[in-house]
């Protein structure tokens, strides 16, 4: 497998795995949200040229493992993703305005990680998030506990 890429003078290899949040970490995928994120974040990496290998949406937060051409930085890159995906859900959402102010959707932050040769590995975590936050999600702590009643 050929990992290295060109451009007109220069060989290149980026790849990093990104995760950010919808602010106040809402739980805002899910359903009809869910699949219009994904065509949205598609087709704005499309535009600019980002290789999308391994993408995950969960309830609320995405992580992304791409291919950034060496042309943009990852902050530029991430600044354009989240402003211009903000202002695609709102025109698709417009009830989204009223609970995020001023079209602020995303967090200010977001995680990043190059990758190296780590793509395999990461690829693999990246397609299991979504189970593991089920896992998490079922996870509670029992009625009869250390600090609770017992009911007779």
């Amino acid at each position: 497998m050929n990992d290295i890429n060109s451009l007109s003078h220069s060989k290149w290899n980026c790849k990093y795995h990104v995760v950010f949040a919808p602010k106040y970490r809402r739980l805002v995928f899910y359903g009809e949200k869910k699949v219009a994120i994904g065509k949205i974040l598609r087709q704005l990496c499309e535009w600019k040229g980002v290789k999308i290998i391994e993408a995950e949406v969960c309830v609320d937060h995405i992580h992304m493992l791409v291919e950034i051409p060496p042309k943009y930085s990852i902050s530029k890159f991430m600044g354009y993703l989240k402003g211009k995906s903000s202002t695609m859900l709102y025109e698709q959402f417009g009830e989204l305005k009223y609970k995020y102010r001023n079209r602020e959707f995303w967090c200010k932050g977001y995680y990043v990680d190059t990758v190296g040769k780590n793509e395999s590995r990461i690829a693999e975590y990246i397609k299991g998030q979504l189970a593991e936050d089920r896992m998490g999600e079922q996870l509670t702590m029992s009625e009869v506990g250390a600090f609770k009643k017992k009911k007779k």
